[in-house]
């Protein structure tokens, strides 16, 4: 069972090459109907400033974020083939984040570790 403790937050950077922002943007509806359906997603959400997008995810622990991840492998390769990923921020209670380390070490992303907070 999830606990707001657990959550991971994850936040992704593009910067859409010259000429494909029409294309980068039709991707964005398929996204969100997928994420839409995810049991473990619990926001995701989709900014833009201009050729640039950040994406405000977050997650049911590590394994909605992995869960995540298998779903939407196919339409991320496609926003790939428009954009370049210029930062990922994951955030998170260490434990859950100790859980994605090997697995995304790839995306050599910048790794937040909670320290302290209020939810509710």
């Amino acid at each position: 069972m999830n606990s707001r403790q657990d959550v991971v937050s994850v936040h992704p950077y593009f910067k859409v090459h010259a000429g494909k922002l029409a294309e980068f943007r039709a991707i964005l509806p398929a996204m969100i109907a997928k994420v839409s359906a995810e049991p473990g997603t619990l926001a995701y959400e989709i900014g833009a400033n201009g050729d640039e997008f950040m994406f405000r995810e977050a997650y049911a622990g590590a394994a909605g974020w992995q869960a995540h991840m298998v779903n939407t492998d196919d339409l991320v390769a496609k926003l790939l083939q428009a954009s370049t990923v210029t930062r990922l921020e994951v955030h998170g209670p260490a434990g859950e984040l100790d859980k994605l380390r090997a697995q995304v070490a790839a995306m050599n992303p910048v790794w937040y570790v909670r320290e302290t907070g209020v939810w509710k």
